[in-house]
């Protein structure tokens, strides 16, 4: 998955010179975690929701006219904004997006396409691309198997008992967290099952029987 098939493209922006208010304005209204900072063509920097909440909250909790003033007349994006913020290139991968944002603590990146911003990635496509992956439209049902050894024919093989079951399989996810995969043991992962049914009953029963432990379920509502 690359990154520019689930950016958000063309993004708005502003230049660092406009009012932190005005960019508050613009990011409330649109309802916008991050607008990047672009002045003559070149990314500057970032300013975030946080950012102009944290300045107007101050502002506010002073109940000072002048400090009230200044915040809506004075204070401009480039006074607040993050400067030279991480990015990432529209060609990157959206599993190194997400290795990247974790490891910075950083809930959203600017899109560089040979220098130019091109689009903006977010917690807002990190969910939508989740909830792709989890079905989250479609009405799944689903079951998570404990770690287990992910040797050949395994995924074949829990597809073939979840479908002898009368269940329809429509995605299977092996997971891991770094911290929690022993390096000497890196094939052991948790499996995520999801699928059509009309009762998950039958499915679990069928992998408990054949061996798998499923350390949870759900039913989809209707």
């Amino acid at each position: 998955m690359i990154v520019r098939n689930w950016m958000r493209a063309h993004p708005m922006v502003v230049d660092s010179d406009v009012l932190l208010s005005e960019a508050k304005r613009l990011l409330t209204e649109n309802n916008l975690h991050g607008l990047p900072v672009v002045d003559n063509g070149r990314l500057r920097g970032l300013i975030t929701r946080a950012n102009c909440l944290r300045a107007a909250h101050f502002a506010l909790r002073t109940q000072n006219t002048d400090e009230l003033n200044y915040f809506s007349n004075r204070i401009k994006v480039k006074d607040m904004m993050v400067r030279n913020p991480a990015t990432v290139d529209a060609d990157d991968t959206m599993e190194h997006c997400l290795q990247l944002g974790q490891k910075l603590g950083v809930a959203q990146f600017p899109v560089m396409d040979q220098g130019q911003v091109v689009g903006i990635i977010s917690a807002n496509e990190v969910f939508s691309l989740a909830a792709h992956f989890l079905g989250a439209w479609e009405k799944r049902s689903g079951v998570t198997l404990a770690p287990l050894e992910l040797g050949p024919g395994v995924i074949g093989r829990i597809t073939d008992i979840v479908e002898a079951a009368g269940a329809e399989v429509q995605a299977i996810y092996p997971i891991g967290k770094p911290e929690d995969i022993n390096p000497q043991e890196h094939h052991r992962k948790r499996v995520i099952v999801r699928f059509h049914c009309e009762d998950t009953k039958h499915v679990v029963k069928a992998l408990e029987e054949a061996g798998f432990q499923v350390i949870e379920s759900v039913q989809a509502r209707h």
